[in-house]
C-alpha cells in the first residue's frame, strides 16, 4: 500500500493583514506569531523590518503571497529618530559605539539645510549589517564575524524627507523613498554631511505601496479578535487586490478572462498604453495582476 498522502496542516485563510510590528522581535518572528493565531496554511512577509524598527508589516495569507512581491517593489515611508554625536557599528542603537564626536554647535536650520542634498535619486553604500549577500553569505553574518568586504554604491531614489523635529542632539524625520532603501545608511550619511556622525536611535515603517497605519493593527488586537473566534479575526484581513489597490483596474469579458487564463495576451479597449494593472472579470470578481505590452495588450504576469 503506498503511504496516505498528508492532510494540509492549518486553516485556508486569503488576505493580507496590516500588523503594526512589536519593538524587540523580527519580522519573521512576528510572522510566525500571526501565522500559529490565525492557524493558517500558509503566510508570508513582504519585506523585513529590523528588530529594532516597528510599524507596517503587511502579512500576507494563502494566494495574497503571490503578490506579495509587488508589495516589496513598493514605495515605504518612514519617521525615523536621529540622534548626532555617535556613529555605531551596525548604525542603529543595538551597535557599540564606533565613535562620538561633539555636535553643540549643529542648529536645526543646519539639519534642514543638509537636508536638501539627500532628496531625490542618490548613491548609497549598503551596509555590512544588512541582508544583502557576499558570495552566498549574509553581510550581517560576515560583520558579525569582523569581515568587512567591498560593496558597490547603488542608486535609491528619496521622494520626500522631511523635518518633523529636533531635541538636540535628537531630531526626528519623515523620509518617504523607494525600495531597497537603508534609512541607517541615510542617517549615518547625514551625520557624516553634518561633520558630527549619527545613528538611528528610533524607527517606524508608516506606509508600504498603498497601505498606511490606518489600517493597522497589533498584536493585542489580534489576541482579542482571536478569542471571539476565527471568523472575528478573519474580518482583520483585506482582501489581496488591496495590495495593488493604486494600480489601474482592467475589467475583461468573459471571453478575454478564458484567453488571459491560458496565458494569452488580450486585447482590451481603454485600456493604459503602459505599466501594471490589476484584472477583473466579472462575478470571478479578482483574477490577478498583468502589464501592458509594446503591442497595448494585456498579458498576464501573476494570476490567483
Amino acid at each position: 500500500m503506498g503511504r496516505r498522502r498528508q492532510k494540509p496542516r492549518g486553516r485556508d485563510v486569503q488576505g493580507i493583514l496590516l500588523l503594526d510590528k512589536p519593538l524587540g522581535i523580527s519580522s519573521n518572528a512576528a510572522l510566525q506569531q500571526v501565522k500559529q493565531i490565525f492557524r493558517a496554511r500558509k503566510a508570508g512577509h513582504t519585506g523585513s523590518l529590523d528588530p529594532l524598527a516597528d510599524g507596517l508589516l503587511p502579512i500576507c495569507f494563502g494566494a495574497a503571497t503571490k503578490i506579495s512581491a509587488y508589495l516589496l517593489d513598493a514605495n515605504k515611508r518612514y519617521t525615523v529618530k536621529v540622534k548626532l554625536g555617535v556613529t555605531t557599528a551596525t548604525a542603529d542603537a543595538e551597535g557599540e559605539t564606533v565613535e562620538t564626536r561633539p555636535c553643540d554647535g549643529i542648529t536645526e536650520q543646519d539639519i534642514a539645510a543638509v537636508l536638501n542634498d539627500f532628496a531625490g535619486e542618490i548613491q548609497q553604500l549598503p551596509p555590512m549589517y544588512s541582508a544583502l549577500k557576499h558570495n552566498g553569505e549574509r553581510l550581517y553574518k560576515l560583520a558579525r564575524k569582523g569581515i568587512e568586504v567591498e560593496r558597490e554604491p547603488r542608486a535609491v531614489t528619496i521622494h520626500e524627507i522631511n523635518l518633523l523635529s529636533a531635541d538636540l542632539p535628537e531630531f526626528e524625520l519623515d523620509v518617504k523613498c523607494s525600495k531597497g532603501t537603508y534609512i541607517r545608511t541615510l542617517a549615518e550619511d547625514i551625520g557624516e554631511r553634518l561633520g558630527c556622525g549619527a545613528h538611528v536611535s528610533a524607527l517606524r515603517r508608516t506606509e508600504v505601496g498603498p497601505f498606511s497605519v490606518d489600517g493597522m493593527v497589533d498584536m493585542a488586537a489580534i489576541e482579542t479578535a482571536a478569542e471571539q473566534g476565527m471568523e472575528t479575526l478573519d474580518q482583520l484581513l483585506l482582501p489581496m487586490d488591496s495590495a495593488v489597490a493604486d494600480w489601474p483596474e482592467i475589467q475583461l469579458t468573459a471571453d478575454a478572462a478564458y484567453y488571459l487564463r491560458q496565458g494569452q495576451p488580450v486585447l482590451v479597449p481603454q485600456a493604459p498604453t503602459d505599466g501594471w494593472v490589476r484584472l477583473y472579470a466579472g462575478e470571478h470578481g479578482f483574477l490577478g495582476v498583468g502589464t501592458i505590452q509594446d503591442d497595448g495588450k494585456v498579458a498576464p504576469k501573476r494570476l490567483m
